[in-house]
């Protein structure tokens, strides 16, 4: 007889939803970095089914087809908030992360991780006040929906909040990877001054990208800091997308994984929330480090999102 013969535990599998594009230098690319992260970090430990770039009419159907071939479904973005909620009901078994979720309908087997994105905008606000030479910065976000339009509200304020006398330009396009709506867009803030942009966008940020480029002006990146890759961007305001990626697979994994509603933002380190100037004075560092401590604190209050 063959003794003590040693098998190696099934991988965890993962199912990962990206509705965007990987490589949107945003959100879903972030989140992407992040799957990429883990996979190096647990090997064969884990094994990884990605679907990206689904519109909101097949979600469901792609998130049903992710839950009945794997453990652990992760949902990069609030778009996908609804749909998960509702076919996590049909695979009560399998475990479901949504990254950008916010509090909703509590289900027993799905987790919300809040990247908390209206406190990292004040911040990126006060950065776009300190570094516009015009007085006049502006935001574009995509859907108009919550925690976008909150978001845009804090820029506004942390530009305020530093510049009194500040002038902010707020648009919409109703959608995260239009191109030319959102080049339209920044255009309309350029010719009213604006010099510093700010976005939550996806594909779409190639637009703010061409119209930024065409007039001179410059854009505070999201969710990953870059900064040396490209002069466009003179700061970045992370916003751990793929950190909470990293997260939902690195719990399950380990067999603490839980479901419910978690905030992350700036309680949870700099990964999880932060802003870099790229090459910034120690003045400027100052006062950012002051603003973060406020937010946690408590002492500056901002709107869920």
């Amino acid at each position: 007889m063959l003794a003590g013969v040693a098998h190696a535990a099934d991988p965890l599998t993962v199912g990962v939803l990206i509705p965007g594009s990987k490589s949107d230098k945003g959100w879903m690319e972030s989140g992407y970095d992040g799957l990429a992260a883990a996979q190096k970090a647990y090997g064969d430990k884990i094994k990884v089914q990605m679907i990206e770039n689904i519109n909101y009419a097949d979600m469901e159907q792609a998130l049903v087809n992710l839950a009945s071939k794997n453990q652990l479904v992760i949902g990069v973005g609030g778009q996908t908030q609804a749909a998960v909620t509702k076919v996590a009901k049909r695979f009560p078994k399998t475990k479901f992360s949504i990254v950008g979720g916010n509090k909703g309908d509590t289900v027993p087997n799905v987790a919300g991780y809040d990247v908390k994105q209206a406190e990292i905008a004040f911040v990126a606000g006060a950065t776009a006040a300190m570094l516009s030479k015009t007085g006049v910065v502006s935001y574009v976000g995509g859907m108009e929906i919550p925690s976008i339009v909150n978001a845009g509200k804090e820029f506004g304020k942390g530009a305020a909040y530093v510049n009194p006398k500040i002038k902010y330009v707020e648009n919409y396009t109703g959608d995260f990877d239009n191109v030319a709506k959102s080049k339209e867009a920044t255009l309309a803030a350029i010719a009213q001054g604006a010099d510093m942009h700010y976005h939550i966008l996806n594909l779409g940020l190639r637009g703010m990208e061409q119209a930024a480029k065409e007039k001179n002006t410059r854009i505070i990146g999201s969710y990953t800091d870059r900064c040396g890759t490209d002069p466009l961007y003179p700061a970045y305001s992370i916003t751990g997308v793929g950190y909470q990626v990293e997260y939902a697979i690195k719990e399950a994994q380990s067999g603490n994984w839980k479901a419910g509603y978690k905030p992350f933002g700036l309680a949870m380190g700099p990964k999880a929330s932060d802003m870099v100037i790229c090459g910034a004075t120690p003045d400027m560092k100052a006062k950012i480090d002051a603003i973060k401590k406020d937010i946690e604190s408590g002492k500056i209050k901002v709107l869920e999102g």
